[in-house]
């Protein structure tokens, strides 16, 4: 027994040891000079406190210039006041990675990244300091693949690990994605800032089939997907919490998808307001400068969705509040993997949810035939959007709306649907409380259209545009369903 205690006591007394520690990068050969590369110096001085158990290396005030850095078990990069890690321009300084065990339909033969790192754990990236990715002068590799895959270097991509935090730190200008978590388990991402507007697929955060991972208390301002849940290999992204945010995109604020391959269970999002972006140069990525959605949610490469709750969200002037697909893309992971069946979407839960001076494209829960989307609950929504469509500015009936089974995830696949409000397709089990619906000006359109539900139950619907009445709401192929007597329409007098 005496002993056991004493091995207790000597690796507690390790453990703060190492984290007492502390190793400069100046006093590795590292210089606040961009000028000159201090990749050598920041890896040396990860390696020398690794060797010694773990502890802090410390990047101090000034401007550091770095190629790829390698983080290693127990060890944080302290990014101190003032200071800035800034990405080198020469695609030599940034080696393409040994291709990890964990597989991904991102990952071609190895990848890029400012900061790296691959089956570690009790790593950290804190401080108050700043990571610049220097992302417009990030090239396209050649001899790559093209789009996402064609090898610009992520700022910040750690594999398979175990006990990540990230704090306190700015994010900017990222070659492609910002920060990437693949197949990581245990993270804690809080009070960080990003703007990322300096090149395509300039994704603000991504946590990609990853377990028991926390994000809280960030502003995130992304050209591309804000805050994005993926599942771009088998591992589920499951247990996760987004929570107290401020997100802006110029395409989907807050979304799960498009790679569903392992699926998402136990997502909870959370008290988060999603807004324009700060952004006044012209966008990079092909959108609207409003962007698509708020909220997405999507399964269209297999996988399951399972226990989804959203819950007080404020939404301002995206082109549609409300986006949730199930679809059948089918895209493997890999090139050897099992063509997907179509996936599942079941359990979900939006709450309290404002959405104002939303565009036309309509809010839609849509699955297609064969895969339809199970037990969804919308509790206590308001949406206002612009309104003001004419006769021949949005599609005419439901009828027309086409499937898109295998079309990319987005509310532009269609346009302007044939509702304002929400269009519900090939569902099971739905059931709305508290619906508000209003336009700024004028519609033509339905507010509500319901096709192909087995199970629909409408209660408090509160519809107020110019000419409303109870006829306008559409139900085709409609089974098992009730309107509760709270329905009301009202002539807003525009």
């Amino acid at each position: 027994m005496m002993k056991s205690i004493l091995f207790t006591l000597f690796f507690s007394w390790l453990q703060i040891h190492a984290q007492c520690q502390t190793f400069n990068v100046i006093d590795y050969g590292a210089r606040p000079d961009t000028q000159y590369l201090s990749t050598d110096a920041i890896n040396n001085a990860i390696s020398a406190c690794a060797g010694k158990g773990g502890g802090r290396v410390i990047i101090p005030a000034g401007r550091f210039r770095s190629g790829t850095i390698t983080l290693l078990s127990h060890v944080e990069l302290f990014l101190a006041p003032g200071s800035v890690l800034y990405a080198s321009t020469a695609p030599a300084d940034f080696p393409r990675q040994q291709q990890p065990a964990y597989r991904s339909q991102k990952d071609k033969g190895g990848w890029f990244a400012l900061i790296y790192a691959e089956e570690a754990t009790d790593i950290a990236v804190k401080g108050t300091g700043t990571i610049d990715g220097n992302g417009r002068q990030q090239p396209s590799r050649p001899g790559l693949f093209g789009g996402d895959l064609d090898g610009r270097p992520r700022n910040l991509l750690f594999i398979s690990c175990k006990g990540i935090t990230v704090e306190g730190i700015t994010m900017l200008n990222s070659g492609m994605w910002n920060q990437h978590y693949l197949n990581c388990e245990d993270g804690i991402v809080t009070n960080i800032k990003v703007y990322n507007h300096s090149n395509r697929n300039n994704d603000g955060i991504d946590i990609d089939g990853c377990r028991r991972f926390t994000l809280s208390n960030s502003t995130i301002d992304a050209d591309d997907d804000g805050i994005c849940l993926k599942s771009t290999g088998p591992a589920p992204c499951e247990h996760v919490i987004i929570t107290n945010c401020i997100v802006s995109s110029h395409t989907n604020g807050i979304k799960c998808g498009t790679e569903s391959t392992g699926g998402f269970r136990n997502i909870v999002i959370s008290d988060c307001i999603i807004q324009p972006s700060r952004n006044t140069q012209p966008v990079i990525v092909r959108a609207p400068r409003s962007g698509y959605t708020g909220i997405s949610l999507e399964i269209v490469d297999g996988g399951v969705m399972e226990g989804v709750a959203v819950n007080n969200i404020l939404i301002e002037g995206t082109e549609c509040p409300l986006y949730i697909r199930l679809g059948n893309r089918a895209r493997k992971y890999t090139d050897t993997a099992v063509t997907p069946s179509p996936g599942k979407m079941k359990n979900i839960s939006i709450r309290n949810i404002t959405a104002y001076n939303a565009g036309n494209y309509s809010s839609s829960v849509t699955g297609v035939p064969g895969a339809v989307i199970e037990d969804i609950h919308l509790d206590n929504i308001k949406f206002n959007t612009r309104g003001g469509l004419k006769e021949g500015e949005y599609i005419s009936s439901a009828s027309l709306v086409k499937e898109e089974e295998t079309s990319y995830p987005q509310p532009n696949i269609w346009g302007n649907l044939p509702s304002y409000g929400l269009f519900i397709r090939h569902v099971k089990e739905i059931s709305i409380s508290g619906l508000s619906l209003n336009t700024i000006d004028a519609e033509q359109r339905i507010p509500l259209i319901a096709v192909d539900i087995h199970e629909l139950i409408i209660r408090n619907l509160d519809i107020k545009h110019a000419g409303s009445r109870k006829e306008d709401l559409q139900m085709t192929r409609v089974y098992r369903h009730q309107l509760d007597a709270g329905i009301k329409f009202t002539d807003n007098g525009k």
